[in-house]
């Protein structure tokens, strides 16, 4: 019984994190001088917290949830949710980091630590993606001409490397912000889930 309550514990607050960031997606905002379609958001914050309460599968569940639910709402402009598949993949790459380091240093100075390093992992692995994956499909499901060479080279570089980075520090400050003034029911919510 008590296991049971647990669980269903557990999947209504995955549920409920994932609702949270679903509506903070929605509240996007670019930054210039990056380009428009570059926006910034906070739809990271209750997969970070997810994943330093419940651990990684909770986090990674968020992100999933979060852009399904996004998907459903408000579509895609190319019938195929290559934004979705590109968020999600950008959230596991920043939040799994701050699970592995996080998990060992249980402090401030251990989710700084994860933080950063998440946000490294997502900026170099974003650019990397992007370069390989994501810009290619994204251009050829819209029917546009694909981006090849210096385009496509100045556009990682300039573009999405440096905004990752920069939305990064961004989500930094504000959680460790929140952490220490959530400190305590993190500290709970840890020890409801058992997470070691």
């Amino acid at each position: 019984m008590e296991k049971q309550r647990k669980r269903t514990r557990y999947f209504v607050t995955v549920g409920m994190l994932s609702s949270i960031g679903f509506l903070l997606h929605l509240l996007n905002f670019p930054i210039p001088p990056f380009p428009a379609f570059l926006k910034v958001d906070f739809s990271d914050m209750p997969a970070l917290l997810a994943v330093i309460t419940m651990g990684p599968v909770a986090g990674i569940l968020v992100e999933f949830f979060k852009n399904v639910l996004d998907w459903l709402f408000t579509g895609t402009e190319t019938g195929v949710p290559v934004g979705h598949i590109a968020n999600f993949t950008t959230g596991v790459l920043f939040i799994m980091p701050v699970y592995v380091i996080f998990n060992r240093f249980k402090s401030v100075k251990g989710l700084v630590a994860g933080l950063i390093t998440g946000t490294v992992v997502m900026a170099v692995g974003m650019s990397i993606l992007n370069y390989a994956v994501f810009l290619p499909m994204y251009t050829y499901f819209l029917g546009m001409e694909k981006v090849v060479g210096d385009a496509l080279y100045v556009m990682i570089i300039k573009g999405i490397l440096p905004f990752n980075i920069v939305k990064g520090i961004i989500i930094t400050i504000i959680m460790v912000l929140l952490y220490q003034a959530m400190g305590k029911w993190i500290a709970m919510q840890q020890k409801a889930y058992r997470y070691q």
